[in-house]
This record gives structure tokens, sequence and C-alpha cells, in this order.
């Protein structure tokens, strides 16, 4: 194993320099406002957790995992994601509340990449879980909700993608016969390797019309009218449920005046294996990667002895950066640059300044090395150097 280079990270880990820290800052302070204004109420996890608990139950592959071991031999993970940490806060320390809980967070997880060039083990997520609700209404709610912050922060241009995990399972248990068989086609829709799927279904051992039935899941995206298509190839009552399922969460998202953002995927398959009803994706028109994701997750809670419906949605917070395509500026600086026997008159402008709502630097003249290029960085400049102050800019005089 080689040592890394001084100014090496580790694979997948990144900087984050001023400009991009305070366009992330806005954009967060932007959703958490919203989501605030729903009524959830924001919590805090540990970033370190049991892997037996929290490592086990968050359905990331294993080897994506971060593991340590503590001073007792224990495994720990790095969080991986936060539904699963918070269902294990439901049920130790909010095991008393009342169903139903609206929480939300704002918080980094971690997730090792192998050798996935550019992808990032470390990213920031705010969302929001909506415990102990399993009406139609609660999906419909976190969709609306995710749907609303995304516009608070600017973005204009987006859709969201809506699929049930119950109606796939459904259909493909039914046409294939077992779970094995089911999950290997569902691997090509979560891959997005739709030429796989297909070729798969040739080479399966089934009639013209089941195959037929497959190949047509592969058009059920669009607007309303993919759900009848969808009814006309699923037998089943589960199957059926789930499209009357989807049927409702249209009328609630009506309710809302929110369908122009929402078409139907019914191949939308995410990369949590936890999900077991709606489940959806938010996409920017300029990205090719979901910004937010989200679905309903009704058997999680079970894992932890305190069985609830939930549902929820996570924003990744570096690509909704990335989808509004947009840098905050830094806000303007001045620089007091003193010598030493003016100390405390300087210290007593920079004090007055920084009440006045200025971002004031204090610099020490003995500390400089290149005083032109040093003071190119600021928008005024203040000199209390000798006998008078003297100004650059103007904004101080």
């Amino acid at each position: 194993m080689t040592k890394p280079f001084m100014f090496e990270k580790p694979l997948g880990m990144r900087d984050t320099l001023p400009k991009l820290y305070e366009t992330k800052r806005d954009v967060r302070d932007k959703v958490s406002a919203e989501i605030k204004s729903w009524g959830y109420h924001f919590i805090e996890t540990p970033t370190l957790e049991y892997y037996d608990t929290v490592g086990v139950a968050s359905a990331i592959l294993d080897q994506q995992l971060f593991k340590l071991l503590d001073q007792q031999g224990r495994s720990l993970v790095l969080r991986p994601d936060m539904t699963a940490p918070i269902a294990r806060l439901v049920a130790s320390s909010l095991k008393d509340a009342a169903y139903p809980l609206r929480l939300s967070y704002q918080s980094n997880v971690f997730r090792a990449q192998q050798h996935e060039a550019g992808k990032p083990a470390e990213f920031e997520q705010i969302g929001v879980e909506l415990i102990g609700d399993g009406t139609i209404s609660a999906d419909g709610e976190v969709i609306a909700l995710m749907i609303s912050s995304l516009k608070q922060t600017g973005l204009k241009h987006f859709t969201v993608a809506l699929g049930h995990i119950g109606f796939l399972q459904a259909l493909l248990l039914d046409i294939v016969g077992n779970a094995e068989r089911a999950d290997a086609l569902i691997r090509f829709l979560y891959e997005k390797n739709y030429v796989g799927f297909k070729e798969h279904v040739k080479s399966l051992s089934l009639s013209s019309i089941d195959k037929s039935r497959l190949l047509k899941l592969l058009k059920l995206r669009g607007s309303q009218e993919v759900l009848g298509e969808a009814s006309e190839i699923i037998q089943t009552e589960a199957g059926k449920a789930a499209i009357q399922e989807l049927q409702e969460l249209w009328s609630v998202l009506q309710a809302y005046q929110l369908t122009d953002y929402v078409k139907f995927d019914l191949n939308l398959v995410l990369h949590m294996s936890y999900y077991t009803g709606v489940v959806f994706e938010g996409y920017g028109d300029k990205l090719g990667v979901p910004v937010s994701s989200g679905g309903r997750y009704d058997e999680l809670l079970e894992k932890f002895k305190r069985p609830a419906q939930a549902t929820g949605f996570g924003i990744r917070l570096d690509l909704l950066v990335e989808a509004l395509a947009e840098v905050t500026e830094l806000s303007e600086q001045v620089c007091i640059i003193f010598s030493r026997e003016r100390r405390v008159e300087a210290i007593e402008v920079a004090t007055k300044k920084r009440q006045e709502g200025y971002a004031v630097v204090m610099q020490d003249l003995a500390g400089i090395k290149d005083l032109d290029l040093m003071t190119e960085q600021y928008d005024d400049v203040l000199y209390f150097i000798g006998k008078q102050p003297k100004a650059k800019g103007g904004i101080l005089t």
C-alpha cells in the first residue's frame, strides 16, 4: 500500500471553498425554513452508529459502509443514510411520543466509493420523515413539501417521477413466479438498463403474452393515462391496490395544485431496499441524476421494535446546488490595516463598523508581505498608519 501524497484526500472526499460554502448555506436555509413552516421538527443523530443496528437496517450495500471498531471491539459505521438512524431514535428517545411524528434533519452521510471517480463519499442531505401515518394524504404531503422546498430555492425547471414498488413487485412476481427471478429484473430497472431488461425477458421461459406484459412495463411513463395502461397488464389484487393508491395520490397532488411538476414512472426503483409503496425522485432539467428522492417504508420501524407506517424524502444539497447553477457571491468585506501605535483606534473603528453591519477584517501592517496583493481581495481598505486614516473606495469615509 503506497503512502498518500501530502495534499491527497481519501477517495470521494471533497473540500468546500468559501463561495460554494455560502451557496450551500443559502440553499440549506431556504429549504429548512420551508420544512419548518410545514410543522416538522429538526433533530440530530450521531455520526457513528452500531453496525448491527443502523448499519444492517440501512439497506446500503455492505461494501459501501465505512466501518471501524470501538475500544470494546464492537463494529461501528459512519451513518450511510438518515432514515435508519431516525427509526432508531423514534424507537428509543421518542418511544413515548404519540404518532404521527413529523421529523426533519440536515446531516452529512457517508457511503464508501470503490473506483467511482467523481462520486462523493460524503454528502449532505436535508429531508423529512413522517412516521406513524399510512394514508395517501401523508404520501401527498411529503411530495408536496419536497416540491415546495425545491421551488423555494429558485429551482424552476424540474420534474418529480412517481412510482410504486408494490405494483412493480406484484407484476413481476405474478409473471416470473418467485422473488429471485423478480429481483433479477428489478436490478435491470434500478440500473436503468432497459436494453438488458429486454434481452433478459427474451431469454425467459414465458408465454408470449407474459413477455409482452413485461415489455409493456417499460412504456409506463407519463401522465395520468399511464395508470389506465398499467391496469390492463396487472392481474393481482395487490397490483390493482397499488394502482388505486397512485390514482388517489394524483388527486391529492391536484388539491395542492402541483400536478404540473409530476409524471408517473412505474419502472422506478430506488437504491434503498426498505421501500414498500409509493416512491419518487426529483430531477432538475439540466442534471442527469436525481436531486431528491423518497418514498414509503412501512416495515423498517419493525426492526427497531416500534412498528409504524412511514414516508419521507431526502434532498442532496450538493446536487441541488449544481442544478441551480448559481453561486452566491461573498459578502462585502472591509479591511482595516493598522500600525501598532494606532491599534486601539483601529479596534474602536472596527467594532463600530461591525455594529453597523459591515464585515471587517483587521490586519497588523507588520504581518503583510505584499500590500497590493493582500488588499485586492477586499472591497474597501482603511489604513490606520501614521497620523491620519486613509480610505480606499469611500465606503468607510
